[in-house]
């Protein structure tokens, strides 16, 4: 994914049979999706100019003004819609993008590395931090809270974190194996 873009929603598939399209939106304020123009596919290769037309259940029911058939909108199932990052509000100094998270290394407050940031989950309370742990294929989440994650440092690319006890496995378990 383009650093200059931000995932800002999805489209669900068709509501009806007159062209219109129930959106997820992932915006801080739902209703902003429609505000972004044009929205685009991830590659860019295709713009929409979204309008809402109601909100439903998960989301909203919308329109795309080339989209006139079930069909149409069906085959959009799935389509993950993109905003330019110059149109998104900037954020305080304590809030990010998911998308600038991805990928950071994270090490524990001794300074030691731990692993990268996978992917940013949220399943109804706080964001967790899914790190691909070092030297491996396990995953662990971290709460994204001040108190496990103390310090995050886009411009170097680091997040520090102070898991809480009993997260991650115990390094002398690993080396027995």
């Amino acid at each position: 994914m383009s650093a200059e873009r931000i995932c800002v929603g999805a489209i669900a598939g068709a509501y009806g049979v007159r062209g219109e399209l129930r959106v997820k939106s992932f915006c801080a304020v739902p209703e902003d999706l429609e505000t972004y123009k044009p929205l685009t596919t991830e590659d860019g290769s295709r713009q929409f100019s979204l309008a809402l037309i109601r909100p439903i259940k998960n989301g909203f029911s919308a329109r795309i003004a080339e989209i006139t058939t079930k069909e149409d909108a069906d085959a959009l199932r799935g389509t993950q819609l993109y905003a330019s990052r110059d149109q998104l509000p900037s954020l305080p100094d304590d809030e990010f993008y998911h998308a600038d998270l991805i990928g950071l290394e994270v090490t524990d407050t001794g300074g030691t590395l731990l692993g990268r940031v996978k992917t940013v989950q949220n399943h109804g309370a706080d964001d967790l931090l899914e790190l691909q742990l070092v030297g491996g294929s396990a995953t662990v989440f971290l709460p994204f809270t001040k108190a496990a994650v103390p310090t995050v440092d886009l411009t170097a690319g680091r997040i520090v974190a102070d898991p809480p006890e009993g997260l991650l496995p115990d390094r002398r378990d690993a080396e027995a194996e």
